[in-house]
């Protein structure tokens, strides 16, 4: 009786991923979380939805060109003041990484050791979305020689390449991981989006999932996503490396 009254519980869909390793909640860095009240509430969400560890991942390219020693004072300084909150409803702040997009500007020499990456040094890196003319292909190598494993993100969101792109195989030939942004799978970036990315994973050329989760619009995107039956069943039909982080 009454049961209508009661608040619908958010189911945790997300828990078998345990990390999720691409988020933009660094305050006021790039275009993502605006302040630490967001990124506070974001976070809950995350947690209500399965996440326990979260890897924050804030852009570097020429249009946010942060610098990565100033990032990790961001860091640390956003560490602190979560913990003077004293909530225990938000997942662990596991680490801050970067998204790196490699295109004319990108300026990083992988001997400098400068990036910030995932655990066992897995570099985040994308490309543009708009811009198909740069070729990536020689500074892959670069970090590749170097021990870093990339993770290309979001290969569903690139318009100019599909899943038999010549630039794909090649990535795939090299070594490189993908990592599909979980709101693609629920149409949050156009039905193309959502079949790409749907592709990715069913074929097996999907060994990440990322929020990208940049504010509460995408927060409450993702508690929509949870609901999705096909992604239920993603979920418990595929593994994802999430885990090992």
């Amino acid at each position: 009786m009454f049961d209508f009254l009661k608040k619908k519980k958010q189911v945790k869909t997300f828990a078998p991923l345990v990390s999720d390793m691409h988020c933009h909640l660094l305050p006021g860095v790039d275009d993502g979380s605006s302040n630490i009240k967001e990124t506070i509430e974001c976070l809950t969400t995350l947690a209500k939805l399965g996440y326990s560890k979260v890897y924050f991942t804030p852009h570097f390219q020429a249009h946010y060109p942060n610098e990565e020693e100033d990032i990790k004072q961001r860091f640390t300084k956003l560490k602190k003041a979560i913990e003077a909150e004293q909530k225990d409803d938000l997942p662990e702040i596991a680490g801050i990484s970067g998204e790196y997009r490699f295109d004319d500007d990108f300026e990083r020499n992988p001997d400098e050791g400068r990036v910030l990456t995932l655990p066992g040094k897995k570099l985040l890196c994308e490309l543009s979305l708009h811009r198909s003319d740069y070729n990536p292909i020689d500074t892959w190598k670069k970090y590749i020689a170097k021990g870093y494993t990339l993770i290309l993100a979001h290969p569903e969101r690139y318009p100019y390449l599909n899943i038999h792109s010549p630039l794909v195989e090649e990535a795939r030939g090299m070594g490189m991981k993908f990592q599909v942004n979980v709101l693609s799978l629920n149409g949050f970036y156009g039905e193309s989006a959502r079949h790409k990315g749907l592709d990715y994973i069913k074929k097996g050329m999907s060994e990440y999932l990322g929020t990208d989760t940049h504010n509460m619009r995408y927060a409450n995107a993702l508690k929509e996503t949870a609901n999705n039956s096909e992604v239920k069943e993603i979920l418990k039909k595929y593994t994802f490396q999430n885990c090992e982080l």
